[in-house]
């Protein structure tokens, strides 16, 4: 059985939302979580070889000046292909990121193997009553000690990996479930608010 807790938490920074608008990433940062514990971090800010905006300079901080001198786009992802090996992969709003990392792995001819769970749908389904599910309410609302700047991929991923370690605890002590499956979480994801306590066996 694949574990929920032994998964790759990754985010990008890119140029915009779409890579079928021609957008491309600048910053990859991962976290891997083996049985409940970090053993690794990966991160890289990446040439997509086009300037980023104003925008996008202001909202991650990532400026064109640093990117100038940062690898290309592939090289970079070859390194990342390799860290993530056979791993399952963890994302907040985690089809964006899948858009992105399926995208840039076809450039350089190679693609996934694991599959992908969304923390934000996953914290949708457990945190019903948080104002709102964007990372860094999350974060605050568990009191989730946070002393770094969001909108940078590898801080992300640490908070996302954090939130993902939260609702795992979360699941174990209100459901008593011991053991938490990689497929179980992925079916949260796509089970309607009102039957998350008949998912986990509540009657």
């Amino acid at each position: 059985m694949s574990k929920a807790d032994t998964v790759i938490v990754l985010d990008f920074e890119t140029t915009g939302l779409s890579p079928n608008m021609g957008d491309r990433a600048i910053e990859i940062g991962a976290v891997r979580i083996e049985n409940g514990r970090v053993t690794d971090r990966f991160q890289e800010l990446m040439n997509p070889g086009l300037p980023i905006s104003g925008f996008i300079e202001d909202y991650t901080g990532i400026t064109n000046r640093m990117l100038y001198s940062a690898p290309p786009c592939g090289e970079v992802m070859r390194r990342f292909s390799d860290f993530i090996g056979d791993f399952n992969l963890v994302a907040h709003n985690a089809s964006f990121d899948q858009r992105f990392l399926d995208a840039e792995l076809e450039m350089i001819s190679e693609e996934r193997r694991g599959q992908f769970a969304c923390s934000m749908l996953a914290a949708r389904r457990l945190y019903q009553e948080a104002p709102n599910h964007k990372l860094g309410s999350l974060v605050e609302y568990m009191n989730i000690p946070a002393d770094g700047v969001f909108h940078r991929a590898l801080y992300d991923s640490e908070m996302t990996a954090k939130l993902w370690m939260g609702m795992l605890d979360r699941i174990g002590d209100r459901f008593d479930v011991p053991e938490i499956s990689f497929s179980l979480m992925r079916k949260l994801t796509k089970t309607p608010k009102r039957s998350v306590g008949q998912l986990f066996g509540q009657r």
